[in-house]
Formats: C-alpha cells, structure tokens, sequence
C-alpha cells in the first residue's frame, strides 16, 4: 500500500499535467495532427480538475466547525463536478476543430518522434492514475477515483489517437485524423456525463455499499444478544465519511444509564470497525 495522503496524491497528478501537457503539446507541434491538439487539450482539463481537486480535498478534510457540525466531506462531489464541465468544454473545442480540420485537411508533420512524445506522456498518465486509485480507495476519496478515471480514460484517447495518426500517415487519408479527434471528444464527453452523474448523485446523499452495509450489521448483530435488538438501519456518503443510524431496542426494565452503556460501545465498535460515525436512538422492546 502506497503511504500517500490524498493531497500528496493530488499534487502528483498537477505534477503530471504539467508534464504531459508540454509532452504533448510538443507532439502535436512536430506533426501537426488535430488529434494530438486533442490529447493536449485533455492534459489542460487534467491540470484544472487535478488543481480544483486538491482544493476540494483540504477543504474537505477540515475539522467540523459551528456551521457544518458533520464534517465538510461532500466538498468533493464538487471536485468531480467541476471536472466534468470542463470535460464537456474541452470535448466541444476538439469537435469544433475537428470538424475544421475534415472540410479542410491538412498534411500530417514529423510522426516519429511526436508520436513516441505522446506515448511517453500516456505511460505517465497511466501510472499516476493507478497510484491515485489507490490511495483514493484507501482513503474512499471520490474526487481522487474521479481523476484517477479521468487519466484512465486519457490513456485510452491517447491510443486511439496513436492509432488515427498512424492510419492517417500509411494511407495517406488525412481526414482519418479529425476523425479519430471527433471521436475522441465523443468519448470524453461520456466521461464528463459519468462524472457529473456521480457527483449529483452523492450530493443526494447516497446510501453506503452493500458490503459497507454488511460490515455494520456484523457489528450490530454482535451487540443483538440479551434480549437486545436492531432495526431500521439507514445510511448516508459523504465524500470520504460515513455515517448511519439505527434504532437499538432494549428491554423495559433496564435503566438508562445500562442502556446508554450499551449505545455507546455500538457506536464505539462501528466506528473502529467499519469506520462510520453511528448514531442510536433507543427504543423499548416489545
């Protein structure tokens, strides 16, 4: 296990950005091809939506405070939000150009090394994000799977533009280029969609996992001895945290404070196990 904080993570994947945007500006310099304008215009979406989720990250991470007394995790959908406008932005300026460039086609440059340029800076996308999914599910951080997926999917982009530019300089069809490019920007605005969906959706407050789920009913069900019970189990995501509530019946006749007692080690026990913050409600149990 990498032993990253997700800002250190983050910070790795700017680093990156800055990398592949020179690497593939580079390329598409040296050959000319509007596909390879369209990876380096990914890798300008990259930088932004690794810089806005670091930002959201520290935020996110920050102590609860008098105005949000449960944390400031949801700070993170907006991370995966904002990615995934700028993906949309990002996916009409290559359309637009690609669309210019097969009315008018244009004769493809230096492929060589501005391929080998452009490959070089996918294998750096390719590790990072691999490294960020990583740490992201080590810490259940959505904005750093977010990014982690959105490299993923440059790495794919880049490959197919690999493979037009190739096609376009063996046949010489110039026009397979901005094809390839249209393409590209098709599959890069289904990524944006994907993202924005999730973040709405964790905005909405999701429930956990199933396995999530499971893990907190083993807990509870360790406690469900003595004539003791559990229902009415609900959970809630936010960002990084977790947190559920559940009614925990108890016979008449114990006093409160036996009854308190028991509450606490429940909440106590889920807490260290599974990692979210429960809250009881005690009932009597008939």
């Amino acid at each position: 296990m990498l032993n990253l904080t997700p800002q250190k993570a983050l910070l790795l994947s700017v680093a990156a950005a800055l990398i592949t945007i020179a690497m593939k500006t580079g390329a598409w310099w040296l050959t000319g091809s509007v596909g390879y304008l369209s990876d380096a215009l990914e890798s300008l979406v990259n930088l932004a939506g690794a810089s806005f989720a670091l930002w959201m990250v520290s935020y996110a991470h920050t102590p609860p405070d008098p105005e949000h007394p449960y944390g400031h995790g949801k700070a993170e959908y907006f991370s995966a939000a904002f990615e995934g406008g700028l993906i949309f932005i990002a996916s009409l300026a290559i359309l637009g150009t690609a669309g210019e460039r097969l009315v008018n086609p244009q004769p493809l440059g230096q492929l060589g090394f501005g391929t080998a340029l452009s490959v070089g800076a996918s294998l750096v996308n390719f590790l990072v994000a691999r490294v960020l999914l990583q740490v992201g599910r080590a810490h259940r951080s959505l904005a750093l799977e977010a990014d982690a997926r959105h490299l993923m999917t440059d790495v794919w982009t880049t490959a197919g533009v690999v493979v037009g530019v190739a096609l376009a300089g063996i046949t010489g069809w110039n026009w397979l280029d901005p094809l390839v490019a249209a393409a590209v920007a098709l599959n890069i605005l289904r990524e944006g969609w994907l993202l924005m969906h999730r973040s709405v959706d964790g905005l909405m407050d999701r429930a956990q996992s199933d396995e999530e789920i499971a893990a907190i009913e083993a807990v509870l069900n360790a406690f469900a001895t003595d004539g003791c019970a559990w229902d009415n189990l609900t959970t809630r995501m936010a960002g990084a945290l977790r947190f559920a509530h559940v009614d925990v019946r108890v016979p008449g006749e114990w006093t409160v404070t036996h009854a308190h007692a028991l509450a606490d080690a429940i909440e106590r026990a889920v807490q260290e196990r599974t990692g979210t913050r429960l809250a009881t409600h005690i009932e009597p149990l008939s």
